[in-house]
């Protein structure tokens, strides 16, 4: 019997010596896969689109060609914009009321006697061609950008593009000081020149000399792959970003959606959604223990008194926010028709966007930052276009959404990101905060002045911080 059963003993032993290993590796094989998956980056998929007039063609080839493009004006714009301009009638405003009420209305009576009088478009069209401009189509609408790259680059330097994209009201002219700092930065004493970009600064679909989506739907998502595209389209496989407002979520998406692409990701504003109880306590602690919740007392000058600043003062600078993603073409139609009333529209956000107490000028601290001819410009963008609809638009195709639901609420960004915090922001968000959206912070500067506009209104400042950020992340 013993004999006969070693045979069987024998086939056994060969087969645990094969199935022991093959299990092994097996076992060891979804150990590996779990620990990969564990740290493997979550992304947004990227997909496609059609914002076209009608259905996709399903056998045509978009025209992927860059067509260059020149603004243009012409006496029957300018004529019919005086006309208008002549007949506006204008409401009483209360004693004293400065900007406690929106746009005062006796000082917009003096910015429209200097638009219609002063004035010259015909000067600021010569000042926006002054930077080559460009068309492509995309998705099925043209999309509009400009493109500087630099008068001279050193021997043996690497120029990095550099996609920078604006908000609302804004635009690409938000650009135009900030670009020479950082196209030609040892020009301007900004560096040795081992930081050099060419910068992109495309419009926002919608905005400006970019088409209008003509379908339902477009949001930052939507936004973030075209421009993807058009980086690709130029050449580029990998580009840093710069955004601030609705230029800041939409590159923050893009790094969300292709983190391969994305060098770096500079932000002067950041969508923090916070009401997690990590967030709550921190709030009901920091004015206290702000150590204990990872405050610093930069932030808590800036948070506190929580209620004023986080809800009062948000209360006063939101109605805008309220209309426009609900019933934006309502409000709409009379901004498109009025160029007063999309003055005051406008300009009355780069008043206390810029500074929260310029409220209480009777001019709004309007000129104390820009000149006239520079507000009326980016005006002007809005109305020659009447764009001003489509961009209100975005407000409703990005935020009449449960916020919990979007495909980038639980995506972080693990690109390395710099932030500069400006002090006279909206909103304040905290390093600490940050850190729970962005996982990979190099840089997060507390800047010394200046609020939403940031490239317009302190140019030099954000391209140090840009220039400061970019070089760090190069020697890391």
């Amino acid at each position: 019997q013993r004999i006969l059963c070693f045979p069987r003993s024998f086939e056994y032993s060969q087969k645990n010596a094969v199935l022991v290993p093959v299990a092994a590796l097996a076992v060891g094989g979804i150990l590996i896969y779990w620990l990969r998956s564990r740290h493997k980056v979550k992304t947004i998929e990227m997909g496609d689109g059609w914002w076209g007039s009608g259905e996709r063609p399903l056998k045509e080839k978009e025209d992927e060609s860059i067509r260059p493009f020149k603004i243009e004006t012409s006496d029957k714009e300018i004529e019919d914009l005086h006309r208008r301009l002549e007949q506006a009638r204008y409401a009483q405003p209360l004693e004293g009321a400065v900007f406690d009420y929106g746009f005062n209305s006796n000082y917009l009576q003096k910015v429209v006697a200097y638009w219609r009088n002063q004035f010259d478009w015909r000067k600021q069209v010569e000042v926006l061609n002054k930077y080559p401009h460009f068309k492509t189509t995309i998705e099925g609408i043209d999309i509009h950008f400009i493109h500087v790259k630099p008068s001279y680059i050193p021997h043996g330097q690497a120029v990095k593009p550099l996609l920078m994209v604006h908000g609302w009201p804004g635009s690409f002219y938000e650009f135009y000081k900030i670009i020479p700092l950082l196209t030609e930065p040892a020009r301007h004493g900004l560096n040795e020149g081992d930081v050099v970009f060419e910068v992109i600064c495309p419009s926002i679909p919608g905005y400006g000399f970019s088409e209008a989506p003509h379908q339902k739907g477009f949001d930052s998502i939507a936004t973030a792959r075209i421009f993807h595209k058009l980086m690709n389209r130029l050449g580029f496989k990998e580009y840093y970003l710069q955004g601030g407002d609705w230029g800041s979520r939409i590159t923050t998406n893009m790094a969300q959606m292709l983190p391969q692409a994305v060098k770096v990701l500079h932000l002067n504003l950041i969508f923090f959604g916070g009401g997690n109880f990590r967030s709550i306590l921190s709030v009901m602690f920091g004015a206290y223990v702000p150590w204990l919740v990872g405050f610093t007392r930069e932030d808590v000058r800036r948070m506190y008194p929580f209620i004023q600043k986080n809800f009062y003062q948000i209360l006063q600078e939101s109605g805008y926010l309220h209309i426009q993603a609900t019933k934006p073409d309502t409000a709409g139609c009379g901004l498109n028709d009025s160029p007063v009333g999309l003055a005051a529209y406008i300009l009355e956000k780069f008043s206390t966007w810029t500074d929260k107490s310029f409220r209480h000028k009777e001019n709004g601290g309007l000129e104390s930052k820009y000149t006239l001819d520079e507000l009326l410009t980016n005006v002007m963008i809005y109305w020659v276009t009447a764009s001003i609809v489509s961009s209100m638009r975005y407000y409703k195709e990005n935020i009449s959404k449960d916020p919990s639901l979007t495909s980038d609420a639980r995506v972080g960004v693990h690109v390395p990101t710099g932030i500069a915090a400006f002090p006279q922001e909206i909103v304040h968000v905290p390093p600490v905060w940050a850190k729970q959206v962005f996982r990979n912070i190099i840089t997060y500067s507390y800047m010394p002045r200046g609020g939403h506009f940031a490239a317009f209104e302190e140019p030099r400042l954000l391209a140090e911080d840009i220039i400061h950020f970019v070089r760090k992340v190069e020697k890391l």
